[in-house]
């Protein structure tokens, strides 16, 4: 077994693996960029080492640095995580080259797999099922629309060296392929230094499910079970599950078998994952392989009880599996949701900042969370914007879809926006709970994206009666604080046993009133009473506890007079004050926004990588006006309506903060 491991990668996966590597008694070595300095893996880590600039292309993915701190910390293998390195072949070519033990599948099977054109070829040759395409590189955009007119419309424009949903367009016309071929070159050069793209047929209302393999160097190959992954946004994954509610026993063994046959057709041996496409009948198609672990790699670990890196690393030290395809078995529920600094209210856009408070549900039965951030650490504009992944496991799936819906309330992320909001909105679809979606789940249930989600009047109900009960117990908590005046009561004042508060929602106002029992908080409203039991946490903002014998757990955060209350995707934001006050609040005056219409503004903090156009110029409807670069995605921006350029206030070049304007017009 290896002594030390150097971990070639950053975030929640180098901690991930920091953490297996500490239980087998192994020292584990960091890598981080000067963005990275201070952050969470370099903490964790036995030792840590600086390999360069902030940007991947001058760190992580330089593989002679890579190699120099090698040496340096003296480690005897590699575990290159997922992403940056981790499925280059010239990186593990280099590595042996070095005598050092790269914890990941020979050259060869990297190579191979790595190129999705090459693999498909290879996976037909296996006798994997395949989805028809055109398995060759595309010159320009005019043989890209040429090739995509032969396939049938609509196509996937796909990068070869691609994954993790970059690189990646689907078109469904010619002007969408010529569009889309130009953003998936540059997003391919972006993230993978590799600009060749093919194109294949895009199967309609399909799932995305995939199968975990483990392959030892003594001929072992073993599946695992699958992953569902059709939860997916611009093909990135945001919710996995184990397994899927989707597949029978027996279409399990037939994609596994077929992975199999796949895995040893390139001499595999490590963890790797095989993807299909399955369509409405349960005909399944190879997609890719990725030579690699796989971000949702947790929920395969929940059901059956093995620790992936672990088997990996020793795996790579030499060692054989300790059991056989019999030995697999699947046990309870699974699922993952991927926790982005993303706003899903703004066309989910990027966030970057500070995480002024980072705090993980705690003592919660069946909840695993991943994550390689700490509070006050830094979101940056550099890197996939990942925050946490949230993993709970249980007996069947509604129980693990409960647990994950207590989870994601009780999360509390402040500083960066974040998706968890549209998480929660997703466990509570009815379509989700069902296991009846594909992968246009997303577009299909918010086809004019994210606003929130609309809770009933009996709900809402009850979480004004949260905030009541919250405003109370912090009416205790000051009157607590020591050093205040009692001023003299005015003439007629009479003390009330009873907490009276009034909440204002846009035009309505809601009377409540509040009186304490020994056992709950009766709250009085226009509709009746509601019961509420449990406690208020005022130092973490949270209320968990039952509404009317509805188990709640509710976020309240107060400034002032300002509310905001957020359960299951909803967010409630309203003024609540003391009901003798409440006939002031008509008479406070109203600050308007000022008008920014004439005016294009970055959605998001990001690179500006070009302008389309100049002062003066007569802009039409539909016509590009500029390019955002941020968590290396291309963000194209078009003009909504006719106009004439004023001034432009941005340079190619420039670092955008979001709403910074960009061009204005007459």
């Amino acid at each position: 077994m290896f002594q030390k491991i150097l971990i070639a990668n950053r975030g929640e996966i180098a901690c991930r693996v920091i953490r297996t590597a500490r239980r087998l008694g192994i020292a584990s070595v960091a890598i981080y960029s000067d963005a990275d300095a201070g952050a969470l893996h370099v903490r964790e880590a036995d030792e840590a080492i600086c390999i360069g600039g902030s940007t991947s292309a001058e760190s992580y993915l330089v593989i002679k640095k890579v190699i120099d701190a090698v040496r340096q910390s003296g480690a005897q293998a590699v575990h290159p995580g997922y992403g940056f390195l981790s499925e280059n072949a010239a990186f593990a070519d280099a590595l042996e080259a070095e005598g050092i033990v790269f914890i990941g599948p020979r050259n060869k099977a990297i190579a191979a797999m790595g190129d999705k054109i090459e693999s498909k070829k290879l996976a037909a040759e296996a006798g994997v099922n395949t989805v028809p395409g055109y398995v060759g590189i595309l010159a320009d955009d005019i043989e890209a629309v040429k090739v995509a007119g032969d396939i049938g419309y609509p196509v996937m424009i796909k990068a070869s060296a691609g994954g993790g949903g970059k690189g990646m367009r689907v078109a469904y016309n010619e002007s969408e392929v010529k569009e889309g071929f130009k953003s998936a070159v540059n997003e391919a050069i972006s993230s993978f230094g590799d600009d060749r793209v093919f194109i294949e047929k895009f199967v309609e209302e399909p799932r995305h499910i995939e199968i975990q393999i483990i392959a030892d160097s003594k001929g072992n190959t073993l599946y695992l079970g699958e992953r569902e992954c059709s939860i997916q946004r611009r093909h990135q994954k945001v919710v996995e599950e184990a397994p899927s509610p989707f597949l029978d026993a027996e279409t399990r063994k037939l994609m596994g078998e077929q992975s199999v046959l796949l895995a040893k057709a390139v001499d595999y041996c490590s963890a790797g994952t095989v993807e299909f496409i399955v369509d409405k009948n349960k005909d399944f198609y190879f997609l890719e392989m990725n030579t690699r672990l796989q971000v949702e790699h947790p929920v395969t670990e929940c059901i059956t009880g093995l620790d992936l890196v672990e088997l990996m690393i020793r795996i790579a030290a030499g060692e054989e599996l300790p059991f056989r395809q019999a030995d697999v078995t699947l046990e309870g529920w699974a699922i993952e949701t991927r926790i982005y600094a993303e706003d899903p209210y703004r066309g989910f856009l990027p966030s970057t900042g500070r995480l002024v408070k980072y705090q993980q549900p705690e003592k919660l039965e069946g909840v695993r969370i991943d994550s390689g951030v700490a509070e006050g650490s830094e979101i940056s504009m550099f890197y996939d914007p990942m925050i946490a992944k949230l993993i709970t496991n249980a007996d069947n799936r509604e129980q693990a879809i409960d647990r994950m819906t207590v989870a994601l309330n009780s999360f509390q992320i402040n500083g960066v926006n974040h998706n968890i909001d549209f998480l929660s909105a997703v466990m509570a679809n009815p379509r989700f709970q069902k296991g009846k979606f594909n992968t246009g789940f997303i577009a299909e249930e918010f086809p004019s994206g994210f606003s929130g989600t609309e809770l009933s009047e009996e709900i809402k109900t009850r979480m004004y009666s949260i905030a009541a009960v919250f405003a109370y117990n912090r009416d205790l908590r000051d009157k607590t604080i020591s050093g205040q005046i009692n001023l003299a009561r005015r003439a007629g004042f009479k003390e009330t046993t009873s907490f009276c508060v009034s909440i204002f929602k846009e035009n309505q106002r809601i009377n409540l009133r509040l009186e304490q029992t020994d056992d709950a908080y009766i709250v009085s409203h226009e509709k009746g009473t509601s019961r509420v039991r449990g406690s208020c946490n005022l130092g973490a903002k949270r209320f968990e506890g039952t509404a009317d014998d509805i188990g709640m757990t509710v976020q309240v955060e107060q400034s002032g007079g300002r509310c905001r209350l957020k359960y299951n995707g909803c967010e409630l934001n309203v003024t609540l004050v003391p009901s003798r006050f409440s006939d002031l609040v008509e008479l406070m005056p109203i600050k308007l926004a000022p008008d920014m219409s004439k005016y294009l503004l970055s959605p998001m903090p990001g690179l500006l990588i070009s302008v389309a156009v100049s002062e003066g110029e007569h802009v039409k409807a539909g016509q590009e006006l500029a390019v955002v670069e941020a968590m290396k995605m291309e963000n194209v921006m078009k003009a909504e309506q006719e106009g004439i350029v004023l001034k432009v206030h941005a340079s190619a070049g420039d670092t955008l903060a979001v709403d910074q304007a960009i061009i204005e017009f007459e």
